[in-house]
């Protein structure tokens, strides 16, 4: 999957435009975050999401889940994975060098039943 980073005069505009056009709808996210410190910690998985903002003047990204909200002080980088034009995964690093990595994914769906 091609990886891209996003500029930081782009985050705005970026995030508005795939919360907006129902990029992530009926998707659902798991968050890790990774750091020296902790180690690698699951901070929500499989929750769907309603989505990602990134406030200028609090300078945060705010990801929006049902019954969460991940809260990103002072992000430096966003990179994001893309398949097919499709978001698979944003990649944001802050300020204390704590990786905070969102994988979004479809649901699982049972089949009919016979």
């Amino acid at each position: 999957m091609p990886t891209r980073e996003i500029k930081q005069e782009e985050w705005h505009s970026f995030f508005d435009s795939i919360s907006k056009k129902g990029n992530l709808e009926k998707k659902r996210a798991k968050i890790e975050v990774i750091s020296l410190n902790i180690g690698d910690q699951l901070a929500a998985e499989s929750l769907p999401i309603f989505g990602i903002v990134y406030e200028p003047k609090s300078d945060t990204i705010e990801i929006g889940l049902e019954g969460l909200t991940h809260m990103i002080h002072h992000p430096k980088k966003v990179y994001i994975e893309e398949d097919a034009l499709e978001l698979c995964s944003v990649n944001i690093s802050d300020e204390n060098d704590i990786q905070h990595i969102i994988r979004l994914h479809d649901p699982m769906t049972l089949p009919p039943p016979e």
